[in-house]
């Protein structure tokens, strides 16, 4: 598996693009005859809808996708529901808002008491890191459409109207601030376990066994990135990085580009898929996080106050790159 290994694997992220881009032009054209609440943010990381002249909505949805299967595999339910909870809020935040509550879906092929459970613990831990209340959800019993479980969610943010950060306001020469991530987070799945297939979960080549790095929870953010948000600091830009790794970036608004010359460190699970896969470094940074799982864009001036306040919350915080004037390009030197 060299180039295009992620497609062979049976996921393309163009043809998901291209999907998305589809689905998008039919719901643009929704007419309720009454004007939109919706704030334009083409391609952000969450809806805000207006709710009134001060106040937005921030909405987000988002699954733990096929890291549900290494659950199944390992019958260890009791961490998957952090990721639910972490995929959503994690994007919610990067609109500037504050998540407040989450509705969970578990589609299942026979709802057992026991597995429920155990996914509610990993969404009850999940929500306290983050701060939410779960008010509500819904379990469908799907056998015709699924063989075992998925779990999804979705995310209710608050945010006034004048503080969204769409980062528009991001300046080439401005600082990009890398959080670390705890693994693989909750995306690459299906490449990953397809390089790995011929590893058992019991193998400790990573110094634990390899379940328990497939399965370590997605890290949650909003807590540091709050907190930055209510400094006196000016943040023009949030990007949870997922899937297409620092393309993630493009998201936010400004006519800008990134360079990533100093990257956080990656973590040997990295290094083994792209080892056993014969995934190229080029292809790994498409499609993992590659140790880096969110990032802040602050105004040049406030670096060092930026970096003094999210290394309390994680000390290996670090100033990875800038933004550029090269629009629309990401280079990793």
């Amino acid at each position: 598996m060299s180039q295009g290994a992620y497609a062979r694997a049976g996921v393309s992220q163009a043809a998901a693009g291209r999907a998305v881009e589809a689905l998008v032009r039919r719901l643009r054209a929704i007419d309720t005859g009454k004007p939109s609440r919706v704030v334009p943010l083409h391609g952000h990381y969450a809806s805000v809808l207006r709710l009134d002249e001060r106040t937005g909505i921030a909405l987000s949805t988002d699954t733990v996708g096929t890291k549900m299967i290494i659950a199944e595999h390992l019958r260890r339910f009791d961490t998957i529901g952090i990721d639910c909870v972490a995929m959503n809020v994690n994007d919610v935040v990067c609109v500037g808002a504050e998540p407040i509550a989450m509705l969970d879906l578990i589609l299942t092929e026979r709802a057992d008491p026991a597995i429920c459970g155990e996914l509610g613990v990993g969404l009850a831990r999940g929500a306290e890191l983050a701060g939410i209340e779960i008010p509500g959800g819904e379990i469908a019993q799907v056998a015709e459409i699924v063989s075992g479980h998925e779990l999804g969610g979705t995310c209710v943010g608050v945010v006034p109207l004048d503080a969204i950060v769409t980062g528009a306001a991001v300046e080439a020469g401005d600082p990009v601030i890398g959080l670390p991530s705890s693994g693989l987070h909750s995306n690459g799945y299906t490449l990953a376990r397809r390089a790995l297939s011929d590893l058992p979960f019991d193998d400790e080549r990573l110094g634990r066994p390899l379940g328990d790095v497939l399965l370590e929870p997605t890290e949650i953010y909003v807590r540091p990135v709050l907190a930055l948000l209510d400094s006196p600091l000016e943040v023009r830009g949030l990007a949870h990085i997922t899937g297409e790794g620092f393309e993630n970036l493009l998201r936010l608004e400004a006519e800008v580009g990134y360079e990533i010359d100093d990257p956080l460190p990656v973590p040997p699970v990295f290094d083994l898929i792209a080892e056993l896969g014969g995934v190229s470094k080029e292809e790994m940074y498409d499609v993992f996080n590659m140790g880096c799982g969110f990032c802040c864009v602050v105004r040049a001036a406030d670096e060092a106050a930026a970096l003094e306040l999210l290394r309390d919350h994680y000390p290996d915080a670090k100033r990875i790159g800038r933004a550029t004037d090269r629009a629309g390009e990401v280079l990793r030197v």
